[in-house]
């Protein structure tokens, strides 16, 4: 909170004035009296340090006539108020110079924009110049407090009406002067209304100033001729936001929740009479409520050109949908409005976007800002994140279900293709939540857990739609492959043992563990077996992600070479370099499918590391010379693929982990340099590949993990 000091005029002039006749003098008696000791011989530093004295007094000075010219402006400006005591008459004003800037400016901007709602164009140019202030604390505190929210919802409002006037009357130039300063003041305001409503912020304007937000919303409104509901123009704020100053769950939890309320309560007969038997007859369309700019026709003019909307699109939004824009940005506001279920529904916000409003959004058919919400609610490793993960894959698997059936020839069909396509939007989301959440796959395939309400059969249904997505299987791919490998990756060392155990990051009770013929010291028949276990573990998932995508492919009338080219892509760019046979410990494991650059947190494993990391890795795929998908150029099919990428996580298990220490290297195809060493995957040909595969299974006594198929067609 700002503190403020009370100042008395004209004692405060006075006193300004004073202070810079005192510096004024004390900097002349200071040359004077250093002349006067120089002529005389004597020592100057009496003169020195008067002239310090006067420095500071001339600093105080200046600073007291800042805050005078502050102190004029503001009372010219009426921005502070007076206050009598018995002492005297006051002016109150921050004890900060910047926080009584951030007084002045904010209040002047809110003026200005209260001006440019009213439709004065000079004011809108006015207010321009005060589009970067958003990140001062005082400047926004007024700002809004100014504007009010009455303002802040007729702003958006006059900036469109005035707009629509301008495209009518084809004035193209005041059209592209309205539609710039519409994005800069609507990005504005997006970033102080962030600020303002969040709780953690200091420029938060408390609750009563969410509320109103709320009353001002549901309100009617009216711009020259154009009535509109407050939320209509709110929206168009929302959908300017740059995602930079997240919303807080509290706006999402007044405001955004109060949004999709709204919306339902206004449309609900109408999206009920859009689903009966005789508006499906007549085609009756699920109308949700667009956004102002959308109403009057300007499509993407008002929005910043970072969110100039999805090329192909007519430009629409719907109010909701800018909503999620809003909310996309932070994981906690999009908790806030996807987890909970209003007073009086039956089902939760999740529930009704997917199922009863699923429609509406498909009316605009522009799906990103629901798409990446839900990638963002669901991605997390947050007890919340997992809750709607498992939610949402539940409604998916229930809706989609009937669109499938068995084939005579015993493969998958689409029985109905309306309800598929329907869906398909929702594939990729679908696919990142199981993606983040790929742990919970194995749980359900292998020990018939449940995923929230998700049962194994669920699962199936909701991967058929998510791997119909090129971009959602290779996630889950990715995400299960990194899932094998954070598997393997628990095998101990050979030779490990009680007194060595703490150094290479394991407990005693580990070593009893992995110890199974009980001698004291994990061997390499241990370790073996151990592997053994978990790649039999680990083939399960990836047999049933890779043969439900075959299977949806197959459905879709086409061939696997698509899933084929997926799976080769994966194994091009993401496949780690082998490491020196002996070099890395337990604790310091080399790269496997992913490496040491994705953290084992799997919302980071399935989310925007893959872009950063494919280049890093092709980066050191460049520098070799070849591509990957040049060694295995005999890749047949999408089964293959895989199993090819189990034999090198696996293979570089064995040695990390010591199995193949002490091994001869002389004179192997597959080594390079003096000593020898193996070469990195990358850098083998066909046949040095398959020679070192040989020599691993004969020498490393690997032969019953490689040779068997861990992901059989049949499976």
């Amino acid at each position: 909170m700002t503190e403020f000091s009370g100042v008395k005029q004209p004692e405060f002039d006075t006193m300004a004035d004073e202070h810079t006749q005192t510096a004024t003098r004390l900097e002349a008696l200071a040359r004077a009296l250093h002349g006067e000791l120089q002529r005389a011989g004597l020592d100057t530093s009496p003169a020195g340090r008067l002239r310090e004295l006067a420095g500071r007094v001339t600093t105080q000075a200046e600073d007291l006539r800042r805050r005078q010219r502050l102190v004029h402006e503001l009372q010219r400006q009426k921005v502070t108020f007076g206050r009598s005591t018995p002492a005297g008459s006051f002016l109150e004003m921050p004890d900060r110079l910047e926080a009584a800037k951030g007084l002045l400016d904010g209040t002047l901007a809110g003026r200005a924009a209260l001006n440019a709602a009213d439709g004065d164009a000079r004011a809108l140019a006015e207010l321009e110049k005060y589009a970067s202030r958003t990140g001062d604390t005082e400047f926004v505190k007024a700002f809004l407090g100014t504007l009010g929210t009455r303002g802040v919802t007729r702003l958006p409002g006059s900036l469109a009406a005035q707009l629509r006037t301008a495209v009518n009357r084809e004035n193209s130039d005041r059209a592209g002067r309205f539609s710039a300063s519409g994005q800069k003041i609507l990005s504005m305001l997006a970033t102080a209304l962030a600020n303002g409503t969040n709780p953690k912020d200091p420029a938060y304007l408390g609750t009563d100033f969410l509320k109103d937000l709320m009353k001002e919303g549901r309100a009617e409104h009216k711009a020259g001729d154009t009535t509109y509901s407050g939320y209509q123009a709110q929206a168009l704020i929302w959908r300017a936001h740059d995602g930079k100053t997240p919303y807080s769950k509290e706006f999402m939890e007044a405001v955004g929740r109060d949004v999709i309320v709204y919306e339902y309560e206004q449309r609900k007969d109408e999206w009920a009479a859009s689903k009966d038997p005789l508006g499906r007859t007549f085609a009756n369309a699920q109308i949700p409520i667009i956004d102002l700019a959308g109403a009057l026709g300007l499509g993407t003019l008002l929005r910043p050109e970072t969110q100039a909307g999805v090329p192909g699109t007519k430009g629409r939004s719907s109010v909701v949908d800018d909503l999620f824009h809003a909310a996309r940005s932070s994981r906690e506001a999009s908790h806030a409005l996807l987890d909970h279920t209003p007073a009086g529904w039956k089902a939760s916000v999740l529930d009704h976007l997917l199922t009863t409003r699923w429609g509406a959004s498909r009316y605009l058919d522009d799906y990103a800002p629901l798409n990446d919400l839900l990638v963002t609610a669901t991605t997390g490793q947050d007890a919340t994140s997992q809750k709607l993960a498992a939610e949402l894959t539940k409604i998916v698997a229930d809706e989609v279900r009937g669109a499938f059936g068995k084939a005579d020839d015993g493969n998958l069909e689409i029985r109905d293709r309306e309800t598929f396509d329907r869906l398909a939007p929702l594939s990729y989301p679908v696919a990142r939540a199981i993606s983040a959440n790929i742990d919970q796959l194995s749980r359900l395939l292998l020990n018939h857990a449940t995923f929230g309400k998700v049962a194994a059969q669920d699962m199936s249904y909701a991967l058929a739609l998510a791997t119909s997505h090129d971009a959602g299987f290779e996630a889950l791919v990715r995400a299960q492959t990194e899932h094998m490998r954070a598997a393997l990756d628990t095998v101990p060392p050979v030779g490990l043992n009680a007194s060595n155990a703490e150094r290479l990051g394991f407990t005693k009770s580990d070593v009893k563990r992995f110890d199974l013929d009980e001698d004291g010291r994990v061997t390499r028949d241990d370790i073996l077996h151990f592997l053994e276990d978990r790649t039999k573990e680990e083939a399960s998932p990836f047999a049933h992600i890779v043969e439900i995508r075959r299977q949806v492919l197959i459905a879709q009338g086409l061939d696997d070479k698509k899933a084929d080219e997926s799976l080769k892509a994966m194994v091009r760019d993401a496949i780690g370099l082998l490491p020196v046979p002996g070099a890395k410990q337990a604790s310091e494991l080399a790269a496997g499918a992913f490496g040491d650059l994705v953290s084992k947190q799997y919302d980071r494993v399935a989310g925007a590391t893959y872009d950063e990391l494919a280049k890093q890795v092709a980066q050191q795929m460049s520098a070799h010379g070849r591509r990957l998908d040049e060694t295995h150029g005999t890749l047949a099919d999408n089964l293959l693929a895989v199993e090819r990428l189990a034999e090198q996580m696996l293979t570089t298990t064995l040695l990390n982990k010591g199995l193949l220490d002490g091994l001869d290297l002389e004179k192997q195809s597959f080594t390079a340099r003096t000593p020898p060493t193996i070469k990195p995957f990358i850098e083998m040909s066909p046949q040095e590949y398959s020679k070192f595969l040989e020599w691993t299974r004969k020498a490393g006594g690997s032969s019953g993990l490689l040779v068997q198929k861990y992901f059989p067609h049949d499976q």
